[in-house]
């Protein structure tokens, strides 16, 4: 029964015509690390998916804009930070679906993270698991879950201790001020009211706290009463800012499913909070600012999906979403007093105390009819409005969606299709007194031009085919475009690793990928290839983050998103059976932007990494016990993901150097 609800949830919303890549378990086990693989590395290895700084990804050309669904249900947006929340741990199956969406997904479209979390019914056994290796890292966990008459739970909790929070600013071996700690916890649990319905909890809890890396050398820009002259310790090697990233979210859902009719009404709640932890002496002498701030969201909304067979040949879909988020701001800022030149005039630094917020509320409705016209030939059609209401903007819009899919041959399906986007920002806005506090100070910006940042609107069209070559090989083709007004994207703007929205006035996205899978029995071989271009022309919102110099040659030329990875490349090589299972891994990237108005690029990289595991199934206590290595970067490659310029980087970041790591599982 638990089968066939997690059937007819699926049936609520499909990816009609969207394009899909699925990753299940043997894929999973596969990547680096496994389950302990971070969420945003499991992802990487799908076309059109880039890596970025931050443990950020990038689909299709887009900063942000996805959509995380558990179990068929939104999960709210958290805080634009680099922590991640989803443990790799929690998944069943996990589909990314892109391109032309259905009515049903709104708000953040660039791509929607579908995941399917495991069960006490699809969990085979209890697990015990340790994971460590080189940077000190040490990753106990555990995963606990069964089934007994109508109840069904799951649930995990896993410790992550290492010396590679954050990315390296240098090509050393070994960063710098790097420790982090991990804690995550997940549950699951549904009772099944009766043969057609149930009802479900997820709730999450992570709390990561990160030091950030230093770069040493820096000279001493600015001298402070505060430091003596012969002061030892200020050193830029010595710098203790630090960062803490708290996020908890609970989702209960009731889900009914009759033979023509499927419902499902989840509400939810979710709190993030990020605390930057400054330096104060040694931020002053190497920035002339030193500023702790502590960022929180909560959100709270109620989501509602239907599907319901009207007729023979249609399939009426309809449903609506309302949020509401509250967004706060604190900052206890340090700053030098200077002249209109920008030189320091006191020694003596001025403390500015500043606590703001947001909020907003996005509220959204679709209906639409899923036609088989013939067998082979599927027209999904439908309208959503979404309304954004904020204590800076308001706004709304009435989109059409259409997909085709036609199924030429039983070896061959093509869709295409159109979507109209409606893309809100996160609700993050400085007003003007805020901005106003730091005239005068080495925190002041350099223009006070401050428009609120808007709503992305984009007409977006796409055009693919799967083909099943053979029973075991399949290639995926796919061409997409996007024409914007107010494009959406993120930067960094100061210290603290909390990403800031801001729009251009116009913006394009073009691209293709590739999609290559075959798998015989114990093998398994798969290899993408994907290609984007990115335009856009003049900031519209939050200027103030930006030099006069660069606002003003964008205002003039369009320029590529430093976003950008225009190659990327995922391949990969396995082989298991019941005992043993061996992998080889390779990841490409070429393109990331930097520089003035990102005119330069980042150079290429490719990455290898190996890994092999055995089961002994005959063991004194429990059913097996799991060994594992696994070697990542495994030509020790040194690659530079961000050198700390473009459009909205202020940090250089380079990737992870060879590590090597181990693992035992046992399952009882």
């Amino acid at each position: 029964m638990t089968a066939h609800l997690d059937q007819a949830r699926g049936r609520i919303a499909p990816g009609l015509g969207a394009v899909s890549y699925g990753i299940d378990q043997r894929q999973i086990q596969v990547t680096p690390g496994g389950e302990n693989a971070a969420f945003s590395q499991i992802l990487l290895r799908l076309p059109g998916v880039v890596m970025d700084s931050y443990g950020e990804i990038h689909v299709r050309g887009e900063h942000g804009g996805l959509t995380y669904r558990v179990n068929g249900v939104l999960l709210p947006e958290g805080l634009n930070g680099f922590g991640q929340e989803l443990d790799s741990r929690i998944i069943q199956s996990v589909d990314l679906l892109t391109g032309t969406l259905p009515a049903q997904f709104g708000f953040r479209t660039s791509g929607v993270v579908d995941v399917k979390t495991k069960t006490g019914d699809s969990l085979k056994n209890n697990q015990v698991s340790l994971y460590g290796g080189s940077y000190n890292t040490f990753i106990p966990s555990l995963q606990l879950g069964g089934s007994k008459d109508r109840w069904d739970y799951f649930v995990t909790a896993s410790y992550n201790r290492n010396d590679i929070g954050i990315e390296n600013p240098t090509n050393s071996f070994r960063a710098t001020h790097d420790f982090t700690q991990q804690e995550k916890g997940f549950g699951y649990v549904a009772y099944q009211l009766d043969d057609e319905s149930r009802i479900s909890l997820l709730t999450s809890a992570s709390y990561s706290d990160f030091e950030l890396p230093n770069t040493t050398g820096l000279p001493v820009l600015y001298q402070s009463s505060t430091i003596a002259p012969d002061d030892q310790s200020i050193q830029s090697r010595l710098l203790d800012n630090g960062q803490t990233e708290q996020n908890y979210y609970a989702v209960l859902s009731y889900q009914r499913s009759t033979d023509r009719m499927n419902l499902q009404i989840s509400p939810y709640f979710r709190y993030g909070r990020i605390d930057y932890r400054n330096d104060p002496n040694r931020d002053l002498a190497f920035s002339g600012i030193s500023q702790h701030e502590v960022n929180d969201f909560t959100t709270g909304g109620l989501q509602v999906d239907t599907s319901y067979d009207i007729a023979p040949h249609h399939v009426l879909r309809f449903g609506l979403l309302g949020q509401y988020t509250a967004e706060r701001l604190d900052t206890n800022t340090l700053a030098f007093p200077v002249d209109d030149a920008g030189e320091q005039t006191s020694t003596t630094p001025r403390r500015i105390v500043d606590n703001s917020g947001n909020w907003a509320v996005e509220g959204g409705a679709y209906v639409q009819d899923e036609f088989h016209i013939t067998p082979r030939l599927t027209f999904n059609y439908g309208l959503r409005y979404d309304r954004f209401a904020s204590s800076f903007h308001s706004e709304g819009q009435l989109s059409p969606r259409a997909n085709m899919v036609w199924k030429a041959t039983n070896a061959t399906t093509i869709h295409f299709g159109y979507s109209r986007y409606f893309a809100p920002p996160s609700p993050q806005y400085i007003s003007d007194a805020t901005l106003a506090k730091f005239a005068g100070t080495t925190n002041a910006p350099q223009t006070m031009l401050n428009t609120p940042t808007r709503v992305e609107k984009s007409h977006y069209v796409d055009v693919g085919i799967l083909h099943h070559v053979t029973r075991d090989y399949q290639i995926t083709l796919d061409a997409y475009g996007k024409w914007a007004r107010d494009q959406g994207d993120l930067g960094q703007f100061g210290r603290a690793v909390i990403l800031a929205p801001f729009s251009y006035r116009r913006g394009r996205v073009y691209g293709a990928e590739i999609g290559n899978s075959w798998r015989h029995g114990g093998w398994s071989i798969y290899g993408n290839f994907s290609f984007v271009k990115t335009w856009a022309k003049d900031i519209n919102s939050a200027q103030y983050q930006f030099e006069v110099a660069e606002l003003d040659y964008i205002r003039r030329h369009g320029i590529q998103l430093d976003h950008q990875g225009e190659f990327t490349s995922s391949a990969g090589v396995s082989y298991s059976n019941k005992h043993d299972m061996a992998y080889l891994d390779f990841l490409y990237g070429y393109g990331l932007r930097s520089g003035f108005a990102n005119l330069e690029k980042q150079p290429s990289y490719a990455v290898f990494n190996i890994g092999y595991a055995h089961t002994f199934t005959h063991v004194p206590m429990g059913h097996s016990l799991k060994l594992r290595a696994d070697v990542v970067n495994l030509f020790d490659h040194r690659y530079q993901i961000r050198d700390g310029s473009g459009v909205g980087v202020t940090q250089a970041q380079y990737g992870q150097r060879r590590g090597t790591f181990f693992s035992v599982v046992s399952s009882f």
